[in-house]
């Protein structure tokens, strides 16, 4: 039995090891830099470094690599070597305080959005310390955060690093309002769920749509699929059970805290969860988390799939973002308590967070939007794209109560009894859940589901830091003027819920009638990514990330462009895949089944068979749909080629596809070029 404990975060340079190997005065000093945010003096680094290249060596490592976040969605990484040449024609191991605290790699080659000309090369990448060192593949990786020459963000670590410096600022008004003399910081903590599908390399290799744009493009429904709902929470299958458990190990090594696995809802699909981190810390742990799975799958003859919607007709894959807020101390924020009813604290966090979500819905929108995830929303394995949220039937009473003036009654927790005399009692929940909900109240955090799985959760945090760090501003500033703290806190928990409660939402969000009341509530319906991404760039948008120095104007505009230029290039690097798909392999085998058709037809007809009313009526129908296919094909070059027409691009993809679809059930099976659905969603055995 391995040693589980001895092996969690053998592979981190954490607070334990700087501790053992650090001298206590540089120890104290950098610990001092983490936690207060001072400047980091570059005498201390210099220790840290050889401390750090001295426990790197010892384990195998070679090279030391800044690891960053640039604009791409993914990590990026440059490798040097530790060696250093000596006059005598040999070479020491070197690690200097410079090299570990900036790094400077091309930012010229990076999205920027218009921030940086290609001439303009250079770029910095800075040592994150409040994110721990790691070792991969006989590497250091440092965590930093990357800026341009000039000191624009170019990454998506800065900005969350400054949201939750925001937030902490605010928070910690209100903490001091209500006598807390302790706490001297506040954090935001995330604990992202993980959906993904494992299918077998073999078939994903046969197929050039997943390889190019990580989701099926062409593909008719396998004759069973998720209707069963057979998969979810159901038997590992071995084969997975055994990525499984190396995936943990891996993860276990570099100190991320996986707890759970299952079966998800659609064939293949599964979710791994881990317990709650530092926002800053989940982040790179979640970007860790998406490469070691698709690193570990190879290893098992496997490819793990992470688009949000690779297969139509079956559910897609989210990631569940758990945001809460606590102290320093370890106090919840957003934790009710025994009688939530009562306890004030709580109760201005939480309308807080309301009202952040009603006045903002459009930036969490913005925050979930992505050409991958269009798929995804609004069907039945996701919310639609309305925000709203779930407050759950206590607290929503609660409040409501708060709002009329009226005393509340609080609920007596009930045994659960299910009828058999042998189980166990235990106390029922006083609400129940709601996976509709695409931002719901789960205990003692939210619960943010419109995440795609493919995501950096990075974007949405900063949403939710920034702008929930906005309205405790408001209230810092109100009532810190007050002369009647107790009565103007209960005006304002009031007031905010009275005015901000067309946000909340308790029952089905996939229901249709939801839209209607929802548009009749005022709320957003941004359906696509083009409508939601012009709200990020809205003066009230710019106004909040300004006024908190999460962004910069020029960098908000930035972002802008880089996710519009990332929305289109994505659909037309798909538009392309399609048309050469088609071209190089749909149509030949279309052509060979009718060739082969033609020729039985004519041969029973020598023969004197009059009953060809088979390979008539295949014949014909493959013929028609094959013309439709190239009618099909040819409108989606043309949209291709017309750059005014780009927002139709995906109409004419999808009209190509359907053809396709119905061509793939009637074309013999060796003919078919590409794997089907029913092979590649059961080919993991």
């Amino acid at each position: 039995m391995k040693d589980i404990p001895g092996l969690f975060g053998s592979q981190v340079f954490s607070d334990a090891v700087m501790q053992a190997r650090l001298p206590k005065d540089i120890y104290r000093a950098l610990k001092k830099t983490i936690s207060k945010g001072t400047h980091l003096e570059l005498d201390i680094a210099n220790v840290v470094a050889n401390a750090m290249k001295d426990w790197a060596v010892e384990k195998g490592a070679t090279h030391f690599t800044h690891w960053f976040q640039p604009m791409t969605g993914t990590t990026a990484e440059k490798h040097d070597s530790f060696i250093s040449p000596k006059n005598d024609g040999r070479i020491i191991m070197e690690f200097s305080g410079k090299e570990l605290v900036r790094g400077e790699p091309d930012a010229s080659s990076f999205p920027s959005g218009g921030i940086r000309s290609t001439f303009e090369a250079r770029g910095y990448t800075v040592w994150d310390i409040t994110s721990h060192a790691f070792l991969k593949d006989g590497t250091l990786y440092i965590p930093t955060a990357f800026c341009s020459y000039s000191g624009e963000a170019l990454d998506k670590k800065t900005p969350l690093l400054r949201s939750m410096e925001a937030l902490d600022k605010q928070a910690m008004r209100i903490l001091k309002l209500f006598g807390n003399t302790t706490a001297q910081r506040v954090i935001t903590t995330v604990g992202p769920e993980q959906e993904y599908f494992l299918i077998d390399e073999g078939m994903f290799l046969k197929r050039p749509d997943l390889i190019y744009t990580g989701r099926t493009l062409f593909g008719a429904r396998p004759p069973k699929g998720q209707e069963l709902e057979d998969h979810y929470f159901g038997c590992i299958k071995p084969r997975v059970a055994a990525f499984m458990r190396d995936l943990e190990e891996e993860l276990w090594k570099l100190g991320v805290l996986a707890k759970t696995k299952h079966n998800e809802v659609a064939p293949a699909q599964h979710e791994l969860a881990p317990i709650f981190s530092t926002t800053n810390i989940a982040t790179d742990h979640n970007q860790l988390t998406m490469e070691l799975m698709k690193t570990v799958a190879n290893k098992h003859g496997m490819a793990c799939l992470l688009h949000e919607k690779p297969f139509a007709g079956v559910n897609g894959s989210g990631k569940h973002n758990n945001w809460s807020i606590s102290t320093d101390t370890g106090i919840n924020l957003l934790e009710p308590g025994e009688t939530p009813y009562e306890n004030a604290q709580f109760l201005l966090f939480l309308v807080a967070v309301i009202k952040a979500i009603d006045e903002y819905q459009d930036l969490l929108r913005v925050s979930a939007a992505s050409a991958g995830n269009d798929h995804r929303l609004g069907a039945n394995e996701a919310p639609p794209a309305i925000i709203s949220m779930f407050l759950g039937e206590e607290l929503t009473e609660i409040l409501e109560a708060i709002e009329a003036g009226t005393a509340y009654k609080s609920k007596e927790k009930t045994e659960m009894e299910i009828g058999v005399s042998v189980l166990p009692h235990f106390p029922k929940d006083t609400t129940d859940r709601n996976r509709t909900s695409p931002f719901a109240f789960t205990g003692n955090k939210f619960e943010f589901r419109m995440l795609g799985s493919a995501f950096s959760i990075a974007g949405p945090n900063i949403v939710l830091n920034t702008v929930v760090a906005e309205i405790l501003r408001q209230f810092a500033d109100k009532l810190e003027k007050s002369s009647d703290f107790k009565g103007d806190l209960a005006k304002l928990v009031k007031n905010t819920f009275h005015e901000h409660k067309r946000i909340v939402f308790n029952g089905n969000n996939y229901a249709e009638e939801w839209v209607v009341e929802a548009e009749k509530r005022g709320l957003l319906n941004l359906k696509t990514t083009v409508d939601a991404l012009p709200k990020f760039t809205s003066a009230h948008s710019i106004e909040v990330f300004t006024k908190h120095n999460v962004f910069t104007e020029g960098e908000i505009h930035s972002r802008y462009e880089i996710l519009l230029d990332g929305y289109y290039k994505t659909i037309n690097i798909e538009a392309l895949t399609m048309v050469n798909m088609v071209k190089s392999s749909i149509i030949p085998a279309c052509l060979a089944y009718q060739s082969e058709l033609a020729w039985l037809l004519e041969r029973k007809k020598a023969c004197g068979e009059f009953d060809v009313s088979v390979e008539s009526h295949l014949l014909e129908k493959i013929s028609k749909l094959s013309t439709s296919m190239l009618k099909s094909l040819n409108a989606l070059e043309n949209v291709l080629i017309e750059a005014s027409k780009k927002d139709k691009v995906f109409i004419a993809m999808s009209e190509l596809r359907i053809v396709v679809d119905e061509l793939e059930t009637l074309v013999a099976g060796k003919h078919w070029p590409f794997p089907t659905y029913a092979e590649i969603l059961y080919s993991v055995v």
